[in-house]
């Protein structure tokens, strides 16, 4: 008996080492975690149970028959996050520079099923050069069952995905239905096609990072929710994240201890608006103000930098804060901020998370580079992800809301529940210089007589008393007592039960 456990011993040891010392070594010098190491990094020291440790590839054809290595270039199991269960596969660079196989595929494909299975979710870490080439379409048709699971799972799991190296080609599919993308800077990038293929097709000379890198995909494309400066970092706020995440979609979020008082006041945010409507302030201050111990996980946080969203807490349980950031570009709504917090909304709504809405928005973005790009059906996605959010939803107006925007940011129009307004608050059509240049075009000679009515539509309308006395507005709060009422509010809401019409699903304006 003796010798045959020291057989499987042996067994393990060789799957351990991958793609052996040697390529283990190069992994290190270019700064990167192996597979292995990555997964004993994210999950608690432990818990981790693998599975399919010896699958092999059966591909004989261009000589592969002699060259193969125990797990085939994925590490795939089970393990837990400060206790709570998760599915992970890793893509392991030092064996056959963590091509996708048949078998391969199909690791990934079992844990995937298991992890809807059971109510957890999966977290998937990159680091592969694309499909096995020598396996033809067997590796195409493992990517095709791969993207089946990511759909089948979407909005029932929570899917994550880690860019920790090359990314290409089918590679990058998989990650873009999952529900958030990260990537570590410099040693990752992700392109459907590589440099040497642009060159050759369109003649454009590009690197791997201004094609695809993290300074690419977290900045301007947007493709990925954020970037982190090494292995170690990202793996640990992938831990933070999760943290932050129900299991599954037939749970609520999850609650932990927080000496945070509910009742706290916050008298500095009595002062947050600056006196001068046009002056900008930091909306993150006010997340930060309200949430549990000032802690939020601030998702996309270089891309549309004119809304913020992220999750925190209140009471100890997860929200969503969706938040328009004055400090850049007026906190306007445009293409890639209608685009990120759609997204933001209805993820949280798939889960089952609050959202906190805070409102400082002068309407949508004009001019020709919006129009041209959709910013009318991209402007829609985020009227369409807040009016089909049956979650809890509490709405904060603090200064602007203009126009359109107004009715886009959580409105009481589309099923806000329960919505608040600093006296600070301007709720109109448009601002009033605009408006009186408009009703009183006649008088625009006249500058006393401008002034005059400027003063008028100020005292009339630049205010949150005409929608509060038409209900709109359930209430005008003072600004140091928002905690408290937010979290009332959503004490008051966790009871509710709201049901769309049914429907095979809905069509949302891509």
């Amino acid at each position: 008996m003796q010798d045959v456990i020291e057989q499987l011993e042996a067994r393990r040891e060789r799957a351990r080492l991958g793609g052996g010392e040697n390529r283990i070594a190069r992994q290190h010098e270019k700064g990167k975690l192996t597979a292995r190491e990555r997964v004993e990094t994210l999950l608690d020291e432990g818990s981790f149970e693998e599975y399919d440790m010896f699958v092999e590839h059966q591909c004989s054809d261009f000589g592969m028959e002699e060259q193969k290595i125990p797990g085939d270039g994925v590490i795939t199991g089970q393990g837990t996050i400060n206790g709570r269960l998760v599915y992970v596969f890793s893509k392991d660079f030092t064996v056959f520079g963590g091509s996708l196989s048949k078998a391969h595929a199909a690791k990934i494909v079992k844990v995937q099923k298991m992890a809807v299975q059971n109510g957890a979710p999966v977290i998937g870490i990159f680091d592969a050069g694309g499909a096995r080439i020598q396996e033809g379409v067997d590796s195409l048709a493992g990517y095709a069952d791969i993207f089946m699971e990511n759909v089948l799972s979407s909005g029932v799991i929570p899917q994550i995905s880690v860019i920790m190296g090359p990314c290409a080609g089918g590679d990058v599919y998989s990650p873009a239905m999952t529900d958030f993308i990260f990537m570590v800077k410099d040693t990752s990038y992700m392109y459907v096609t590589g440099p040497d293929v642009v060159k050759t097709v369109t003649n454009e000379e590009v690197t791997h990072e201004s094609l695809g890198g993290a300074s690419v995909h977290a900045k301007k494309s947007g493709v990925v929710e954020g970037a982190f400066e090494n292995d170690i970092e990202a793996l640990v706020q992938m831990r933070r994240l999760f943290d932050f995440l129900p299991l599954s979609n037939k749970e609520a979020p999850p609650e932990r201890p927080s000496f945070d008082l509910p009742e706290r006041e916050e008298m500095s945010l009595d002062s947050l608006i600056p006196a001068n409507p046009n002056t900008p302030y930091d909306m993150k201050e006010l997340i930060e103000k309200v949430a549990d111990e000032g802690d939020f996980f601030e998702i996309s946080p270089d891309f549309g930098g004119n809304i913020i969203v992220g999750f925190g807490r209140l009471e100890g349980s997860t929200v969503g804060f969706v938040a328009n950031q004055p400090m850049t570009l007026a906190g306007v709504l445009d293409i890639d901020a209608s685009r990120k917090a759609a997204r933001f909304v209805r993820f949280c709504d798939c889960f089952n998370i609050p959202i906190v809405t805070f409102v400082d928005v002068p309407g949508f973005m004009p001019g020709t580079k919006q129009e041209y790009g959709g910013l009318i059906k991209h402007g829609a996605k985020l009227l369409f992800a807040y009016a089909e959010a049956t979650v809890p939803k509490v709405t904060v107006i603090t200064r602007k809301a203009y126009g359109g925007a107004y009715d886009v940011m959580s409105s009481k129009h589309l099923r806000g529940d329960v919505n608040y307004a600093w006296p600070t608050a301007e709720i109109a059509v448009m601002g009033a210089k605009g408006a009186v240049e408009i009703i009183f075009r006649k008088d625009l000679g006249d500058p006393e007589k401008i002034a005059e009515h400027t003063k008028m539509y100020e005292d009339n309308f630049a205010n949150p008393y005409v929608a509060a006395r038409k209900g709109y507005i359930d209430d005008v709060i003072r600004p140091h007592s928002t905690r408290k009422r937010v979290i009332k509010a959503l004490r008051s809401l966790r009871t509710k039960d709201v049901k769309n019409p049914p429907k095979k699903h809905d069509n949302i304006p891509l």
